[in-house]
């Protein structure tokens, strides 16, 4: 995405999905059936440092597994939506309450349940492994494939956009 393609300062939110976007597709199980989710370190130090800039970063996902809350949340990441089966509600009232406009949000989806939610913001992204449907409707398709650096490809463009990537106030530390 050139940079001309969208006014990339203007983004004040990023959404995002788990499976196939913040972790691979394919999903490892535990001996109980329970999903062992991989994550990527430099997409956890991008979201972190946009939270500490003030940017509002959610996931909103269909899982149910409490590891996903307990991993976000120790990034700074205070809205952790499990078991959203219907996203695109969730993401209404999230950014109501924060009041957000759409037009001003990233969502990064990879799949059917996600298109909704894409279809509502001013930035749909997708990665690169996602399915068809979603590629058709993204603004904006990552190099990455999920799981492997969608978050920090997005979040850096935007935060190098507005001045705040590597701005010396926060960039060196968690």
């Amino acid at each position: 995405m050139s940079r001309t393609d969208f006014d990339l300062t203007r983004i004040e939110a990023f959404i995002f999905d788990i499976d196939g976007v913040l972790s691979p597709s394919t999903v490892p199980m535990d001996g109980n059936g329970v999903p062992q989710r991989m994550v990527n370190i430099k997409d956890g130090y991008a979201m972190q440092l946009a939270v500490r800039h003030g940017y509002l970063i959610a996931i909103i996902t269909g899982a149910d597994t409490p590891s996903i809350a307990t991993r976000y949340r120790a990034l700074g990441i205070n809205e952790v939506h499990l078991k959203a089966s219907v996203k695109l509600p969730v993401l209404r009232d999230l950014l109501d309450r924060h009041g957000i406009s759409p037009d001003n949000t990233v969502y990064v989806g990879d799949d059917i349940p996600d298109l909704p939610c894409m279809q509502e913001v001013g930035l749909a992204v997708a990665p690169a492994d996602a399915a068809v449907e979603i590629k058709e409707i993204a603004r904006y398709i990552s190099p990455r494939d999920g799981g492997y650096g969608v978050a920090r490809d997005i979040i850096r463009q935007v935060m190098i956009a507005r001045g705040d990537w590597m701005d010396d106030r926060s960039a060196f530390g968690w």
